[in-house]
């Protein structure tokens, strides 16, 4: 198997793609979903339910539900980022492709320019789904020298607020509590792009731990019973660590008509607060230029499903660069929370001064 046709051949082998699909119509740029699976073609729909166009796709991916695909090759792990354990994602390079395996799940994705295909057990999988069709748009943004953030975004007052956090710092659980306001309109959970003075979202909905759901009268409700009483009993240092992802829609919590797809970029928030501080929490506004260790918060690498436009890929051994970050982040307001985590104390500043 040398091609992204011959793989593409190896993985539609057996299926049968239904009439239906799903179109999302991301600021103008449409990507059709089809799959042999109608039960996922309407999770699909369901989750991205704000997206939803119609008209003639600039790309498609195929989603296909079965077994783990056998590919009788030989994958190498990607280098997982720091702090990161365990094996996560292995990748086999074509002439004109990449084959990008899931360790945990045997799911298998073909990212080339010709083929977007995804194969195996998709649909108890289909957050892998949601994140394949997100990488397409990913690609698309970067392509058109949007910088990718490891951030959450916000938007209220017609601006948007950017909120990065070093490993398990809580920008998830702080951006809910904001959300949680009138006035303020979700952006993105996780990657943000920067795109002039413009900050852009992709449309994943907030993945988040049972921690934050657990202390927010919002999400608890959506903890089954059950597990909520199991939770409650954890230390909470291991309830803080706890691995466990539940999807955040955030129309049916926080009402209708709360999601945007961008907005001006004002300020940039990084949480660099510890939760063994005995200092009282501050905000201040810092030159980046000057504190460049808090770049390791903002920074984020494509990723093994990253095709530059020229057909080549992302390596896991490319070392970022700090140059267009400072670039790109030069006329926007960035501020370090530091001394202990209060999102009570967070949650106020930002609503009275960062999102006024």
């Amino acid at each position: 198997m040398k091609t992204a046709r011959q793989a593409a051949e190896r993985l539609m082998e057996g299926h049968n793609v239904t009439e239906g699909e799903v179109l999302l119509d991301l600021e103008g740029y449409k990507i059709s979903v089809k799959s042999n699976c109608e039960k996922l073609l309407e999770k699909l729909g369901v989750y991205f339910a704000h997206t939803l166009g119609h008209g003639s796709a600039d790309c498609q991916v195929v989603a296909l539900d079965g077994p783990s695909p056998k590919m009788g090759i030989n994958f190498t792990d990607w280098k997982r980022e720091a702090g990161k354990t365990g094996r996560k994602d292995a990748f086999y390079d074509l002439e004109d492709a990449r084959l990008i395996h899931k360790v945990r799940t045997g799911m298998v994705f073909l990212q080339s320019q010709d083929y977007l295909i995804a194969s195996g057990p998709s649909l108890s999988n289909d957050n892998q789904i949601i994140n394949y069709i997100n990488a397409q748009y990913m690609n698309h943004l970067q392509h058109n020298e949007a910088l990718i953030c490891h951030a959450a975004g916000l938007v209220a007052n017609g601006k948007a607020l950017g909120m990065a956090g070093f490993s398990g710092g809580g920008k998830s659980t702080l951006m809910l509590h904001i959300l949680a306001h009138d006035g303020v309109s979700y952006l993105t959970n996780d990657r943000l792009f920067v795109q002039g003075k413009n900050a852009q979202g992709i449309p994943k909905l907030p993945r988040i731990n049972p921690g934050t759901m657990l202390h927010d009268e919002n999400l608890i409700a959506l903890l089954p019973d059950e597990r909520c009483a199991e939770l409650k009993n954890l230390p909470a240092h291991e309830l803080w660590d706890l691995e466990e992802k539940y999807d955040v829609f955030v129309d049916d919590v926080y009402g209708e008509g709360k999601i945007v797809s961008q907005a001006p970029l004002d300020d940039f928030l990084i949480l660099n607060w510890k939760r063994d501080s005995l200092e009282p929490c501050k905000i201040e506004q810092v030159d980046l230029t000057q504190h460049q260790d808090l770049l390791a918060a903002i920074m984020k690498s494509p990723g093994p499903f990253y095709q530059y436009s020229d057909g080549t890929f992302f390596n896991d051994d490319t070392e970022l660069e700090s140059a267009p970050y400072i670039s790109a982040l030069k006329d926007i307001k960035i501020y370090e929370a530091s001394g202990k985590v209060d999102f009570e104390f967070a949650t106020s500043y930002c609503l009275e001064t960062l999102l006024k």
